[in-house]
């Protein structure tokens, strides 16, 4: 018998040692181990990711985390927050079931394999459900309604993960996030979101960063808009202006990925940051359940690769924003969100804003 023979004899049974009567839920790697411990109740037998209440990335529901008047945050890390709002829309409507339609993708995660993580071993957090809005017609009071929420969860200590809803969100969760110091900001989009006023509102998703900035709870030299697109670049003046970066869909293509990733962290530094994604930022073909849609946008896997190559960053916030899921009649658009929002749990899990919990 050769040595090969022998070599592979002994590979075989040494396979057949460790993994012929083990089951599914039995891992040897340690960190493999470690997020089967947390999966696997007991045996092979774990929840099924299409049975009972549909919940953010599979996460522990807690109904009463954004009760009024007693919101019950105690023992999170990270509270994930729908904001089923779209009445800033210029467009097309729908946004307002984004938070809906990412919670139905019945299975995100729990591991990341570029990053090595599963952050459900690391993070405490829970669906706390949507944030209580007094009017479904006013999107003033939606507004504060918003920041006031926020306001909660930053101030018990609990970093947010919301998922939208339209855009102009964001400028209520940065006034809630930013409120004590201005954060930095990586947003990526086909849209700046930096206009003025228009027809008597300053709340509209193509304004919120703006008001962010001029609330002073955006330092816009911190900020950097990455995919940046289509016909309405003049109304972007404010970002040139203000001194924030702005990387367009065409330069991203001729500096690759690696080049913008390097560029970001360049930008936002070591300080406090909030990651902002906008389902438009990709190509149509990829996300086509969207408010305004843009023709030569980024690919999933480009967006991916952006994210995962944000880790380490101070990351104290972040949002989904835009899945409008009646104009995708296949999921995708909420599939690609529900994804992008796992990725920004994995950069929180990271983050020094972590350190000593």
């Amino acid at each position: 018998m050769s040595n090969a023979m022998i070599t592979n004899a002994e590979h075989l049974a040494r396979l057949r040692d460790r993994y012929a009567d083990a089951s599914g839920a039995d891992m040897f790697h340690p960190a493999f181990k470690a997020v089967a411990e947390q999966i696997f109740s007991s045996s092979d037998r774990r929840k099924w990711p299409f049975a009972d209440v549909a919940t953010f990335l599979d996460a522990p529901y807690r109904p009463d985390g954004l009760a009024q008047p007693l919101p019950n945050l105690a023992g999170l890390d990270v509270a994930l927050i729908g904001v089923p709002m779209d009445l800033g829309v210029t467009n097309r409507a729908g946004a307002r079931l984004g938070p809906r339609a990412v919670r139905n993708v019945e299975r995100i995660g729990p591991y990341e394999h570029a990053l090595g993580l599963a952050p459900i071993t690391r993070l405490k957090m829970a669906d706390v459900g949507d944030v209580p809005m007094r009017s479904r017609y006013s999107l003033d009071e939606c507004h504060a309604d918003i920041e006031a929420c926020f306001t909660q969860v930053v101030q018990a200590g609990v970093i947010p993960l919301a998922v939208g809803g339209d855009h102009s969100i964001t400028g209520s969760i940065l006034k809630a996030v930013g409120r004590d110091r201005p954060v930095g900001m990586v947003h990526i989009d086909a849209h700046c979101d930096t206009a003025g006023t228009y027809e008597g509102s300053k709340f509209h998703h193509g304004g919120p960063f703006r008001e962010a900035v001029l609330a002073g709870v955006l330092d816009p030299r911190r900020s950097i808009q990455i995919g940046i697109r289509g016909g309405a670049e003049y109304l972007w003046e404010f970002s040139f202006d203000s001194g924030m970066t702005v990387i367009h869909a065409e330069e991203f293509s001729k500096m690759g990925v690696e080049a913008v990733i390097r560029r970001a962290r360049e930008v936002v530094g070591d300080g406090p940051t909030y990651v902002t994604f906008d389902v438009d930022s990709l190509d149509p073909a990829y996300a086509p359940g969207t408010g305004t849609p843009e023709v030569g946008g980024l690919s999933p896997r480009e967006v991916l690769t952006l994210l995962r190559g944000l880790a380490g960053l101070n990351i104290v916030g972040g949002d989904v924003m835009e899945v409008a899921p009646q104009h995708d009649p296949t999921s995708n658009t909420a599939q690609v969100g529900a994804q992008m929002l796992f990725e920004i749990l994995c950069l929180v899990a990271l983050s020094p804003a972590m350190a000593g919990r």
